[in-house]
């Protein structure tokens, strides 16, 4: 049974807004890729908009040009070994859904596949074109389309990291396979 639930479009930013580390897949036809990237975060609210860093020789960056479309999945600290292992494997030598046995949802509006099982969240986004820049520069923009999250861990536009959902915690990748996970919330108190 899945925990994810629509997450509303005016709540999507928050769910990079505190940078995690992020699996991005995409698919053109027969062809699909996930990688791990490190920085991503959003632009804009409505629509909501989100920048992330790709370089631009990466088979994923080529997948995306071509379909215009790309998903981004927030992975739980569960997921820290497949995050590591699909950003330092290149997609042009394998498939790496099957080298990896990664399970796959498919995408509500844009039919992306999504990964569900170890993540925190994913949004469905179409690639925002920047014809005088894709060439010179790594940092991609989309438009988020669609958005769901693990209601164990996000609900109601909200991160509730607890002891109980700790597998959840989302990572921040710090070199060399080594990560930070996102500790329990500690809420300001008026002053």
């Amino acid at each position: 049974m899945s925990h994810f639930r629509p997450v509303a479009l005016e709540h999507a930013s928050r769910l990079i807004n505190h940078g995690p580390t992020v699996l991005v897949t995409t698919a053109d036809g027969s062809r699909r890729n996930v990688m791990a990237a490190a920085w991503s975060m959003p632009v804009e609210f409505t629509p909501p908009r989100i920048a992330i860093v790709i370089d631009k020789t990466t088979f994923t960056r080529q997948l995306m040009t071509a379909s215009g479309t790309f998903a981004v999945c927030i992975p739980g600290a569960a997921a820290i070994d497949l995050t590591y292992a699909v950003g330092s494997t290149s997609g042009r030598e394998v498939d790496k859904f099957a080298r990896f046995a990664i399970a796959t949802a498919t995408g509500p509006e844009l039919g992306l596949p999504l990964i569900e099982a170890g993540c925190a969240a994913w949004m469905e986004c179409k690639l925002i074109r920047e014809p005088h820049t894709e060439d010179a520069y790594d940092t991609c923009f989309g438009e988020v389309v669609a958005a769901a999250a693990d209601a164990r861990v996000f609900d109601q536009g909200r991160w509730r990291f607890d002891d109980a959902n700790a597998d959840l915690h989302t990572i921040h990748h710090l070199g060399g396979g080594t990560f930070a996970r996102v500790s329990n919330l500690v809420a300001a108190k008026p002053l």
